[in-house]
């Protein structure tokens, strides 16, 4: 039995699968440019299939608040809009078509036959889809939402989106996880990753399968449950119906011959109890004007579903009018325009058809407008002469103005539109002038600032060209110079050369004069050491004779002395000391 519930689980998974990873972005409902009018084709697409599309819008009053996000559902008969997981108090209104609405919160799973003219709430947290139906007309079904915060929640981010792919939610864990989670085979959470997801938008489920409910009932309760899944199997498609509450079939808060309007507030829809969104839907007739007013309690944001119209838009401010400018715009089906709380305005139809438009508004509490025209407007409530005072005209004028109107709320105003469009025409001929003006000025101002530029370029081509010259001559001068340099250094160079060449010759004649000096000088040194020599040898000879001489006469005197001895005696020997004497010297 296990297994069994687990397979149905898997199994309705399969027809839950919706976007890709690269197919997330189209849940994100930043869209377009912000500000307070939205075109139709300014919308930006989310999902378009041959089954339905899906677009949405930002919208804001002024530039310092988050926008309002709204989505444009389309299905075609017998389509069917993919389980998806809400992260934002949603409101809607079904424009055309029947179909019906599924989800789960934390009671019971809920079921919902809408039609044109319903007004519904889901809360953050519900799991929910969306089937059309396969009418004889055809009529595909369309609805009209507005995504934002509860009163006692602040979780939505634009960033995430409104809602997500049931299939994200569960594809987005790991193989391992989602086997132990819902206790399957890993061939069967193999096939569940493996298996070609289909687009958010198919071809309804065939009705005759009864056992659909029964796997509904199992999957949504699988994220929120509080029961056990068989019991709600028990239940064999018995969910519990759940009331809408039909604007076209309710009475008009107000009605006359110039058109009716109609408000869902919490009174009307007990959903709506906590939450910040009221619904609203005009009808005006051929040249009727909704009078003019202003909300004291919320911030208005509309979509027109039928005809075209003039908006005219008052700032209440006494700021700088770049902050806060009066505005008039002209709508057509499938636009959306927002007015901001306290701001005055009007909406006026053309002569040639009806204006119907629903719309938003920020409070579900009872919302008073005030009418500045007519038999209720709050002027009538102030002192005349202060009135008086306030506009700076007489108590005549003031009576006269607050007297003469005797409808209220909703008023004739035969080619108001017509005028509004002439006069919003005009403005637009002349903003275009003076934007073509102010192109022209930008014209000439670039054209002046590129005659500038183009005159500095051509001074600073000249400059370039100046400076580029001063340093050509500049460089040739440096070269002239280095030349010269390079000249006179090859000059003394050569010079240097040249004197170290004669030094060198000098040197070498120098040396060789040295060398004949020396060899002259050593040539008279053998010859006088050769004189010396033949000297010392001729001086020693001489000594040598001398001595031989002396000897030869030393002998003989010797030898006469001997023979003298005996008869000379002392007078021999002072003889003989002379004659050594006179020998020596």
């Amino acid at each position: 039995m296990l297994l069994y519930k687990s397979l149905i689980v898997i199994s309705f998974l399969f027809l839950a699968v919706s976007l890709s990873h690269d197919q997330v972005e189209a849940y994100d409902v930043k869209a377009g440019p912000v500000r307070p009018m939205v075109k139709r084709d300014e919308r930006r697409s989310l999902i378009e299939t041959e089954y339905g599309r899906i677009s949405a819008a930002k919208i804001s009053t002024d530039g310092t608040r988050r926008p309002y996000y709204l989505q444009f559902i389309t299905l075609e008969p017998n389509s069917l809009f993919l389980p998806a997981l809400l992260h934002a108090d949603m409101v809607f209104y079904v424009h055309t078509g029947r179909g019906r609405l599924s989800w789960a919160d934390e009671d019971a799973i809920r079921t919902l036959d809408i039609r044109r003219g319903d007004v519904y709430r889901l809360q953050p947290g519900s799991v929910f889809y969306i089937e059309s139906n396969l009418e004889q007309e055809r009529e595909k079904l369309r609805i009209y939402a507005i995504f934002s915060n509860t009163e006692n929640d602040s979780y939505f981010e634009p960033v995430i989106g409104a809602y997500t792919s049931i299939s994200d939610l569960i594809l987005g864990f790991d193989r391992k996880v989602l086997q132990s989670a819902f206790k399957v085979s890993e061939d069967v959470i193999e096939e569940l990753f493996n298996a070609t997801r289909p687009r958010p938008i198919v071809h309804a489920l065939p009705k005759k399968k009864k056992s659909l409910w029964a796997w509904e009932a199992r999957f949504l309760k699988a994220f929120v449950g509080d029961r056990d899944a068989l019991e709600l199997e028990a239940m064999n498609g018995k969910k519990k119906k759940a009331k809408t509450y039909n604007i076209l079939d309710a009475d008009p808060d107000f009605k006359n011959c110039n058109g009716w309007s109609s408000t869902v507030d919490r009174k009307d829809l007990r959903l709506l109890k906590n939450s910040n969104i009221g619904i609203f839907m005009v009808n005006l007739t051929k040249g009727s004007m909704m009078g003019p007013h202003w909300n004291p309690m919320a911030t208005e944001i509309a979509i027109v579903l039928h005809g075209q119209g003039m908006v005219r838009v008052v700032c209440p401010s006494t700021g700088k009018q770049s902050d806060c400018k009066n505005m008039r715009f002209k709508v057509e089906e499938g636009d959306a325009f927002a007015v901001p709380r306290f701001h005055p305005m009007a909406q006026m139809s053309f002569n040639n058809d009806s204006f119907v438009f629903v719309g938003f508004s920020t409070s579900t509490r009872t919302n008073y407008p005030q009418f500045l025209a007519g038999k209720r407007s709050v002027l009538q409530e102030l002192d005349k002469q202060i009135l008086s005072v306030s506009f700076n005209v007489s108590n005549t004028t003031i009576n006269q103005l607050l007297a003469q109107q005797e409808e209220y709320i909703i008023l004739d105003c035969t080619s108001c539109a017509e005028e509004e469009e002439s006069i919003m025409q005009e403005e637009i001929r002349r903003e275009r002038e003076e934007e073509e003006a102010r192109e022209r000025e930008k014209e000439r101002k670039r054209e002046e600032e590129a005659r500038k530029r183009q005159e500095e370029e051509e001074a600073r081509k000249r400059e370039e060209e100046e400076a580029r010259r001063r340093e050509e001559e500049e460089e040739a001068r440096k070269r002239q110079e280095e030349e010269e340099e390079e000249a006179r250094r090859r000059e003394e160079e050569e010079k240097r050369e040249q004197e170290e060449e004669e030094r060198r010759r000098e040197e070498a004649r120098r040396q060789e004069e040295e060398r004949q000096r020396r060899e002259q000088e050593e040539e008279e040194e053998r010859e006088r050491e050769e004189r010396r020599e033949a000297e010392e040898e001729e001086r020693e000879a001489w000594e040598k004779q001398q001595e031989e001489e002396k000897d030869e006469r030393k002998k003989q005197r010797e030898r006469e002395r001997g023979k003298k001895k005996k008869g000379n005696g002392m007078r021999d020997n002072k003889k003989r000391k002379e004659e050594d004497k006179e020998e020596n010297s």
